[in-house]
């Protein structure tokens, strides 16, 4: 196994208004005037409190089963559905990763929200789940750049609870994974804590490839993924 450990500063994630503004429904040309300067606060606090990791491991003996479109890593069956088996079913490898905004960016949503301000509230989970993407994001590409000095590629990112991978299996996941991880708890309804968080696996090899996301693929709408699409 392999294992790489990150920690991000925010501005390395290149987060822009515009960003949170378009999960906050606003569309494209709009002005962000009466939000803009809220959100500039919350990211300038971001800078402060976030602690931003990412973590992978990758490992190398993974078993492919396409009758129940599953894989077994470790002798753990992660039942992952015909989606996410259909786009990892080439790997030679599978990275699995954890990513974080920290604690305390949840922390302040929650507060801002039971204190009344709603809309604040609301900009700091958008912007706690965009720095856990962002995080991710960056991750990924290290990755990437990593298997294609080896002459190999990376499929997409998919986690728990998205495209049919039921999200109580996010408790094998984490059995791979030292306790508090990237400083990242699993409680007993498979949420993590922070909450701000993302986890999931890559697969890797030299036949398989990165797509953009194929959102006609899953039904699920209100997955970030969708929303990020053009």
């Amino acid at each position: 196994m392999q294992k790489s450990i990150f920690q991000f500063s925010f501005s390395e994630l290149n987060l822009n208004i515009d960003q949170v503004g378009k999960v906050l429904g606003c569309k494209s040309g709009e002005s962000l005037e009466a939000v803009s300067s809220l959100i500039s606060d919350v990211f300038r606090e971001a800078e402060e409190i976030c602690t931003i990791r990412a973590e992978y491991e990758i490992f190398p003996a993974v078993k492919f089963v396409s009758s129940t479109k599953s894989i077994v890593i470790n002798d753990i069956i992660f039942n992952i559905n015909k989606i996410v088996y259909g786009q990892i079913k080439k790997s030679e490898s599978v990275a699995l990763f954890l990513c974080t905004a920290g604690e305390e960016i949840g922390y302040r949503s929650k507060r801002a929200m039971k204190d009344g301000d709603l809309l604040k509230g609301y900009i700091y989970d958008i912007t706690g789940s965009e720095i856990a993407e962002a995080a991710a994001d960056i991750m990924q590409n290290i990755l990437e750049n990593k298997v294609s000095s080896e002459g190999k590629r990376i499929t997409n990112r998919y986690s728990p609870g998205y495209c049919g991978w039921d999200v109580v299996e996010q408790h094998k996941l984490f059995t791979l994974f030292p306790y508090n991880f990237c400083g990242i708890r699993l409680t007993p309804s498979a949420l993590m804590d922070p909450v701000k968080s993302v986890s999931g696996l890559i697969g890797t090899g030299e036949n398989v490839k990165r797509h953009p996301y194929t959102c006609s693929l899953c039904d699920m709408q209100d997955c970030i993924y969708r929303k990020k699409k053009p």
